[in-house]
Formats: structure tokens, sequence, C-alpha cells
């Protein structure tokens, strides 16, 4: 019998800067101590929250990391969280971010480097390995090989996920929030075989072509459930999800809205926003694990998130599935 949940693609280490500023161009700033390297990307972030939120739960990573400091600390990370990590590949230079962080402006600015993951593809994998319930990969826009077009399928994404599903697995999906016209041509062919969307509002509208967001930037949501139903129509067959500083929405297995809002927490609570929207995933595709209703697996997303909030890193915050829910007795509710 199938359980727990694989979490494939990207994996990334983020080296964190810290500057006196902003330089123009051929000048020069200092970097101040305080120089930190961190895990991230899909695989890091929503895997370690996984874990954190039920450590009985078992979670698999797989994808591809460098032969080098970088890989070894990916791989650090994930042992010292009791994720199995036996589908991962070591070779080669381990994709990474250089996050200038200005200390005045406290504005970041990020290069990006894609190395191995760029090359993961569905030839690294042995699916029967793959003893997971859940097969959760991330990001599409960030993985080149499976960016890639194909003939039959549309994307080899696309032909990944469809292969998924014919090995027994259940897919789940997310998206990179870059800034590009490629949503309408890579996405939708993945949703085709998608059991689980789970994606921000940036991205949905990228997707379906549905405003989520007004001149202001305020939340249209109206337009929420026609955004929710296109991901359905495009062939999202369980849980179309949107997350949002403002909650969560979704349409579940029989079509039904769901929203729940988010919490409203204190100023100065937040502490880092880099992880939030991972740790949302998290609590979502915990509770599709575990059988749960969508109202409930958001609401398990929502008090994720709120968790991940109150650290700095992407994964420090979180805690287990049960004291993240006790946030909703600490805080109120939008």
């Amino acid at each position: 019998m199938r359980k727990g949940i694989c979490c494939a693609g990207n994996m990334i280490v983020d080296i964190t800067y810290p500057t006196e500023g902003w330089p123009n161009q051929g000048e020069l700033v200092h970097i101040h101590d305080g120089i930190a390297r961190t895990t991230g990307g899909a695989v890091c972030n929503v895997a370690v929250d996984l874990a954190k939120l039920d450590p009985e739960l078992p979670v698999f990573a797989m994808g591809r990391i460098g032969a080098d400091a970088e890989g070894d600390l990916i791989l650090k990370t994930m042992v010292a969280n009791g994720i199995d990590t036996s589908c991962i590949i070591q070779e080669g230079i381990s994709a990474f971010t250089l996050v200038m962080s200005d200390m005045r402006s406290k504005q970041r600015t990020f290069f990006t480097y894609l190395g191995a993951n760029g090359l993961f593809s569905e030839a690294d994998i042995d699916w029967d390995k793959v003893t997971a319930n859940i097969f959760h990969i991330g990001y599409i826009l960030l993985l080149n090989a499976l960016d890639q077009p194909d003939a039959e399928y549309g994307s080899k994404m696309a032909r990944l996920l469809h292969a998924a599903q014919a090995h027994g697995l259940k897919t789940s999906i997310d998206v990179v929030s870059e800034a590009s016209d490629r949503f309408a041509r890579l996405v939708p062919p993945a949703m085709k075989y998608t059991d689980y969307c789970i994606i921000n509002e940036y991205e949905a509208e990228m997707t379906t072509g549905v405003k989520l967001r007004g001149e202001a930037g305020e939340l249209i949501e109206a337009n929420l459930p026609a955004a929710l139903q296109a991901m359905k129509d495009m062939g999202v067959s369980t849980w179309a999800v949107i997350h949002c500083p403002e909650g969560g929405f979704g349409l579940d297995e029989q079509g039904r809205f769901v929203r729940m809002g988010s919490l409203v927490l204190p100023e100065g609570y937040i502490k880092g926003s880099v992880g939030a929207g991972d740790a949302f995933c998290a609590g979502v595709l915990y509770g599709a694990e575990k059988g749960w209703t969508l109202e409930r697996a958001i609401d398990l997303g929502i008090a994720s998130a709120a968790a991940s909030l109150s650290a700095a890193g992407a994964t420090e915050g979180m805690c287990s599935q049960a004291e993240a829910m006790k946030l909703f007795e600490k805080y109120e509710r939008r």
C-alpha cells in the first residue's frame, strides 16, 4: 500500500550576503558579517515542512544536486529531518542563488544558477522504487529539462506526470512566480495530469488569464471561482487551490468552492516570507494524504504558512500540525 509524499524538483542553496547598500554599475559596496547558507526550493522546503508537521509521515526527496559543499548541505539537512534521500542524484554543480540583502533599504536582489536542477528529467526516475502515495513536483518554469516541449504531451513535465499517474501515484504541481509569458504554454499541459494544483494568485492569473489583482493591488475575490474552474477545466482532477496573503481558496473533488481566510498576525510577528508559499503547500498536501476535506487541508496550509512567517528562514518556523492549528486559537481570521 502506498504511503507518504515524494517531493521532486528544485533543490537550491541560498547564499545570503548582507550589504551596506546597492552599488551603481562599476562601484563597490562592502559585505558585512552574517553570510548565511540555507537550503531552499520546492523539494527542500516542502519536504522539511512535511517532516516537521508529522515526523511519522514517510517523506521522500527526488532530484539532482551537485557533488559539492552545497549538495552536501542539502543532503545533511534532509537526513537530519528524517527524509528519504535515496532518489537524489548527486553530480555536477548544485543550483544556488546569491541573495544580496541591502541592510539599508531592506530590499533583496537575487542572482541564480540553475545547475544540476536543470538536468533533472524522467530518465532519472525508477518509478518502481517510488512507494509514496503523492508525487509533488516544483517548480514548473524552473526545471529546464522538464520545461521542454513534447510532441505527444505538450511538455516533458506533462509526460512525467502522466507516467507518475500510470504508476499509481496521485500528482501535485507548483509553479515559480517568474515574470514571463511562459505560463500559458507550460502550465496547462501539466494540469492535464495533475490531481492537486496548489499555486498563488499571480501564478493562477498568469496561467488562466483571469484577473485576480486590481490596479491598486487589491484581491479580486469575485474572480477566484472562475480562475479555479479554469484550472479544473485544464485538467486538475481533485483539488484546485489558490493561496495568497488574504487566505486560501479552492474547488474540491466535487466542484464545491472553498474560502478560508488567513490569520491576522500582529505587528512584528512576520520575520520573513521566503518559505510561506511552500509551507502552505505542505499543509494542503498533508491534508490530502490524510484524506481530509479541502476546508481542513487549506486551514492547515494557512496555519503552516503563519508558522513559517514567524522565522526568517524558509523552514525554521515550521512546527507540528497540532501546534500549527493552535494558531487559530491565538489569532483572528480574516
